[in-house]
């Protein structure tokens, strides 16, 4: 299964390195929350893997956090991650 990084999870005037949004495809938070505890990984260009694991659902439109092990670089935006 696929999913999307949409964002770094943040504030107004400040974020969280580690946290990020993903788009795992659900219509509603409902489907979302079926994705919750799954791992994620993001290969990276270079071929390094990071990983990190899907803590809760975010908003009422499908999408979820993730918590990985170091933070991802700004290239990340718009990629796609491995959900296992």
């Amino acid at each position: 299964m696929k999913a999307q990084v949409v964002q770094f999870r943040r504030g107004r005037k400040t974020y969280k390195p580690r946290h990020f949004i993903l788009d795992v495809g659900a219509k509603n938070k409902e489907d979302a929350e079926k994705a919750i505890g799954k791992q994620v990984a993001w290969k990276s260009p270079a071929g390094k893997l990071i990983k990190g694991k899907i803590s809760a659902s975010h908003g009422n439109k499908g999408l979820v956090r993730a918590i990985f092990e170091k933070g991802l670089p700004g290239q990340a935006i718009n990629t796609e991650v491995d959900v296992k």
